[in-house]
């Protein structure tokens, strides 16, 4: 009670609040994207290395993206219907926030499909070629979400840019996957899955692009 007499009795101390909690904000959807970066790298891993272990502490972590997400929206929903109206900058990073977490999550689903993969062994039907160009484009989009983390607590748009050009070259490196694989012998069952582990790779880099898209300097 004491707390909420000094806040709407204060403007420095409610401001001092307000910038708390969009930092508690940004904390949370900063850990959301390091989940991916990391969750990208270590399912391509466990997929390549039929590892179901580290598979599974992939879709442990993943879990906590879902809470997470979760978490973020409420905070966000709070700020939005609480009975004081925001300042048009704290509007700006509330609804910033509320356009990139869904593509977050969204991701963090991805990198569970792949992890879940990992305990078929499809992998070891690989030849060196496709293995290589699974494991380049599971590095490739690991470091588009450091990217896109950094685009989003700088406010940098920019980094846009530059995030198309990496998307571009995971969807070359995405063809080049299905080229190889269309020369293998692979049973057709294990083809379509590899089909979506490749898809699934590449879509994590749409949504890399995605949260840049959203934001504004």
């Amino acid at each position: 009670m004491a707390g909420t007499l000094t806040v709407t009795t204060h403007g420095a101390v409610a401001e001092e609040v307000t910038t708390a909690d969009l930092d508690l904000l940004d904390g949370q959807v900063t850990r959301l994207f390091a989940l991916v970066a990391d969750g990208i790298l270590s399912a391509t891993r466990a997929f390549l290395e039929s590892d179901r272990e580290a598979a599974w502490l992939v879709v442990a972590a993943e879990r906590e993206v879902d809470a997470l997400f979760c978490s973020v929206e409420g905070l966000i929903r709070d700020e939005l219907l609480s009975a004081v109206r925001p300042s048009p900058h704290r509007l700006d990073r509330l609804l910033t926030a509320l356009q990139v977490v869904p593509e977050v999550e969204r991701s963090g689903d991805l990198v569970e499909h792949i992890a879940v993969r990992a305990r078929n062994g499809l992998a070891r039907s690989l030849t060196p070629t496709c293995r290589e160009l699974v494991f380049s484009m599971g590095r490739l989009g690991s470091e588009m979400w450091r990217v896109a983390a950094s685009a989003y607590l700088e406010r940098d748009p920019t980094s846009a840019v530059r995030l198309r050009q990496w998307d571009d070259e995971l969807d070359d490196l995405h063809i080049t996957l299905m080229t190889a694989l269309a020369r293998t012998q692979l049973p057709p069952a294990a083809a379509i899955e590899m089909g979506l582990v490749g898809r699934f790779l590449e879509r994590l880099g749409d949504h890399a692009v995605n949260v840049a898209r959203r934001l504004r300097g």
